[in-house]
């Protein structure tokens, strides 16, 4: 059987978690730029978020948008809304925001950015 394995390129984008709630506070986002692609950074209460800052609609910034208590990002030219979750726009009217992986590590805040899977 073969299993497929995602690798991540990591990015360090913050010394610290403390570093972090400092540079993006509570409900806010923030644009990051990783190996040249715009992420969306989120901090909501239920932790850090990372997304493509490309709204999937349209493409407009995600990062110029809002967070709300459902846990999601509002993109602020048509109010599409995706989940931090699993990336799902709540009316299922586009497809889904690409999510990546965040890693709160003793030596800061890394983003995880998938490469081509391999099968072994």
């Amino acid at each position: 059987m073969e299993q497929k394995q995602a690798r991540y390129t990591w990015h360090k984008v913050f010394d610290s978690v403390t570093e972090a709630r400092e540079q993006v506070p509570l409900r806010k986002l923030k644009q990051l730029v990783l190996d040249g692609r715009p992420i969306c950074l989120a901090h909501t209460a239920s932790g850090f978020f990372a997304l493509d800052d490309s709204c999937p609609h349209l493409g407009y910034s995600l990062s110029k948008g809002t967070t709300n208590y459902l846990n999601e990002v509002i993109c602020p030219w048509h109010s599409y809304r995706y989940s931090l979750q699993d990336g799902r726009e709540c009316d299922f009217r586009t497809r889904k925001a690409v999510l990546h992986r965040i890693e709160l590590r003793d030596e800061g805040v890394f983003v995880g950015i998938e490469q081509a899977a391999t099968t072994t």
